[in-house]
């Protein structure tokens, strides 16, 4: 799956969903199915009469809807599925649109967004490299305030406050039954910035000190002195799922908009990035180090 989000005006509340963890696997499960009979999607379209643009749709997790069931009942048949593939997938079908964790005012959010908080909500883990920012996950509220009203000059205080409460409602999966691991990467840029002023900028830092006390979040920092590195191209975030059927996905968030990736070149790729930056940043403990410096220098 490729899928690029553009940023626009106002969304519209009437929408088609955004993709969905449960949508992929099944994506997935039906693509490894369909090669493993050895066949193409034109061949498959002749034998079932299912329009081709419909099942590449459904093998990329694109379509506007689930397949309905006569449809999963023609390919699988046609697989040769196994009688707990069947049972498998046609109920797997039904729970496709089903989200992660949305809110009604969701439907305010862009796209991208709403996408991201639904794939982050059933991630076991999340690795996050950020070169100008604070990650979500770990924002104070008035730095989250302030770095959205930035980013965001044109948006109306009711958009500030969505995205605002949307990005606190996020941070409740570092402290659910199972929390999410987050590995967390920063340039030191991130802890210069006076987003929102010094005061702001002082309690986030603190916040970072006490959210890195939790066992499922890890921070590193990488501190100036090592120069260029490969994080300079821009942030991402790595998130990887408990089910093993379902891939990872690569968020790349720019000015041209939202670009999720889980091609394993892609996979491979930004993995191999974050271990880069991995070893060039401080370890967990010499980050500390430095950020309690820094909130000492701002006391």
């Amino acid at each position: 799956m490729r899928f690029r989000c553009r940023r626009g005006g106002r969304v519209p509340k009437e929408r088609p969903a955004p993709p969905t963890v449960r949508s992929r696997r099944l994506a997935a499960e039906l693509r490894r199915l369909r090669e493993a009979a050895g066949l193409t999607r034109e061949q498959v379209a002749e034998q079932t009469g299912i329009n081709p643009a419909t099942l590449y749709r459904h093998e990329t997790a694109t379509a506007r809807s689930r397949p309905q069931r006569r449809t999963m009942i023609a390919l699988l048949n046609l697989y040769g599925a196994t009688d707990q593939q069947r049972e498998d997938l046609i109920a797997l079908s039904r729970e496709a649109d089903i989200q992660g964790w949305l809110r009604p005012y969701h439907a305010e959010l862009p796209e991208p967004y709403t996408a991201y908080i639904s794939f982050e909500a059933e991630a076991r883990a999340v690795r996050n490299y950020e070169s100008l920012f604070i990650p979500g996950l770990l924002q104070t509220e008035d730095y989250a305030r302030a770095a959205i009203r930035g980013n965001l000059p044109r948006a109306t205080p009711t958009q500030i406050d969505q995205r605002v409460q949307a990005r606190l409602e996020r941070q409740t999966v570092l402290t659910k039954a199972n929390p999410l691991h987050l590995w967390a990467i920063l340039d030191e840029a991130a802890l210069h910035r006076q987003v929102g002023g010094p005061g702001i900028l002082h309690a986030q830092l603190t916040r970072l000190l006490e959210t890195a006390d939790q066992p499922n979040v890890t921070i590193q920092v990488i501190p100036y002195t090592v120069g260029a590195h490969p994080g300079m191209q821009g942030s991402f975030s790595i998130m990887d799922f408990p089910h093993r059927t379902d891939p990872e996905i690569i968020h790349v968030d720019g000015m041209a908009g939202d670009l999720f990736l889980d091609a394993e070149a892609d996979i491979r790729r930004y993995s191999l990035v974050f271990d880069l930056l991995r070893a060039q940043a401080l370890s967990p403990d010499d980050t500390a180090a430095l950020i309690n410096n820094l909130t000492a220098k701002r006391e």
